[in-house]
């Protein structure tokens, strides 16, 4: 199966599938898209994002898109190294926390959400900050009800890294950008540190992309 990644080095939704690649050890093409110089407007790009969002990847020549629809296929393609857990409802726990952050976090502070919000960079800082701090605070009460069910451990749901851990890592990578306090949310931040160490996240890191652009 050839895997081919379109995406943006500093993308989160492109970083969560970049961990979910290497996690699972699955060989895949990089290939760049500038969403700074608009090249996810591209008549080539929409064709394979009808979004015109990244990351889009290529399996065998056909396109899917959106990262939560890319990371479940590769769960389902790579079952050898799982991002899910069997059981039933600790699987449909992992989905819930990973639309908190896909759905009611990251897209708050997408680069079209801020330019249509406003020009001042003060205002934009002041909405990314209120809607990162309340994202993670549910997240963080989320990830309490689990410790208290019993998945206690160094990741977000026990010792097992999950699809959950490479949704906080970018959404911390994001957080750190507008220097957000951490320290209301422990557990995902010690989630954080610990996924910060595996292999396959420093392979993911955003810096150690081709494209990476020095700040």
């Amino acid at each position: 199966m050839k895997l081919v990644l379109h995406n943006y080095w500093r993308s989160s939704a492109s970083y969560r599938v970049r961990i979910a690649l290497h996690a699972k050890k699955v060989p895949f093409t990089y290939v760049p898209v500038n969403i700074l110089k608009g090249e996810q407007f591209t008549e080539e790009h929409k064709a394979k994002s009808p979004s015109t969002y990244v990351p889009a990847l290529e399996v065998d020549g056909k396109m899917l898109f959106e990262s939560t629809a890319i990371i479940e296929f590769l769960e389902e393609a790579f079952p050898e190294i799982p991002l899910y857990p069997k059981e039933l409802l600790e699987r449909a726990r992992v989905r819930g926390i990973i639309q908190m952050i896909n759905s009611g976090i990251q897209p708050l502070h997408n680069l079209n959400v801020l330019a249509r919000l406003s020009s001042d960079d003060a205002a934009k800082k002041e909405w990314s900050l209120h809607f990162m701090a309340k994202g993670l605070g549910a997240v963080e009460r989320a990830l309490e009800a689990a410790e208290r069910e019993g998945q206690k451990g160094k990741f977000a749901l026990g010792d097992t890294f999950s699809a959950v851990d490479a949704f906080i890592v970018p959404q911390l990578y994001g957080a750190n950008r507008f220097s957000l306090d951490l320290s209301p949310f422990p557990l995902v931040a010690r989630a954080g540190k610990a996924a910060l160490e595996t292999e396959a996240v420093q392979a993911a890191l955003p810096e150690n992309q081709v494209d990476a652009v020095k700040q």
